[in-house]
């Protein structure tokens, strides 16, 4: 698709001032949770993908008044287009940073390019939190940015070096992006899930995931809605909550 950026399906209401959701990677798994939850709140969501289509479309269709954005995050121009185009919806309320990749590989195996793109995704967060904050929540001086980051950047795993890092800076982001945004009126929050059921953890081997039921007090892995619920809180009602990160993982770390 290159770089190009489509807004989808978007109602001409130029009189429609309900708060506007943007979700990355809302095509699948916890994002796609998260897209269904916040129009169930009553928000307008943006459904980012880079390369799920199909998934994406199914999405809008269950959200009914939504668009789709499409951008590879790794790429600045690309997110540059994507923030553009979001100006035909006149504001963005609440951007959920869910979308992300997973490269294991252990340290002696992993090459640095792999590392790179795993860092590019970081990157892209980044770029795309301070365009958004830019045009559109500082403007206002309102806003909500959840961050969705994961239990192993708190308890490390082995063979995926990268991606804890990833998901630890991403935590640390939360922290020091709450305190830049001080008096702002702006929260900023990060969803650390556990072990849910999506299509990553459907390819654990059975001893792996085995191992890691062994270790959950509640005994199963979470549902995408589960964490989803938690973000829809965050983007509706969390108004007392900034610089934190709430876990979700059915008691597998406290935090």
């Amino acid at each position: 698709m290159g770089t190009t950026n489509k807004i989808q399906n978007r109602k001409q209401e130029t009189s429609d001032d309900r708060p506007v959701a943007v979700v990355t990677g809302g095509g699948t798994g916890i994002g796609a949770a998260c897209c269904r939850s916040l129009a169930h709140e009553g928000f307008r969501v943006g459904i980012h993908y880079r390369s799920s289509e199909e998934a994406a479309q199914n999405v809008l269709a269950d959200v009914k008044d939504g668009f789709l954005l499409s951008a590879d995050l790794c790429d600045p121009v690309q997110v540059d287009e994507m923030v553009t185009s979001l100006k035909a919806e006149g504001r963005v309320d609440v951007l959920v940073n869910n979308a992300g990749s997973s490269i294991n590989s252990d340290i002696n195996s992993m090459k640095i390019d792999e590392f790179d793109a795993q860092r590019s995704m970081l990157r892209g967060t980044w770029y795309l939190t301070k365009r958004i904050l830019r045009l559109f929540m500082l403007r206002r001086n309102n806003g909500r940015i959840i961050n969705i980051s994961s239990v192993v950047g708190h308890t490390g795993n082995g063979g995926q070096i990268p991606y804890t890092m990833e998901k630890a800076a991403l935590d640390a982001f939360t922290k020091s992006l709450a305190k830049e945004l001080w008096g702002r009126n702006i929260l900023v929050n990060s969803v650390a899930p556990g072990f849910i059921e999506t299509a990553m953890t459907e390819e654990l081997p059975p001893d792996v995931a085995t191992n890691i039921l062994s270790n959950i007090p509640l005994g199963r892995m979470g549902k995408p809605e589960e964490v989803a619920d938690v973000v829809a809180f965050l983007a509706g009602r969390g108004n007392y909550i900034t610089g934190t990160v709430i876990h979700v993982n059915g008691g597998l770390y406290g935090g």
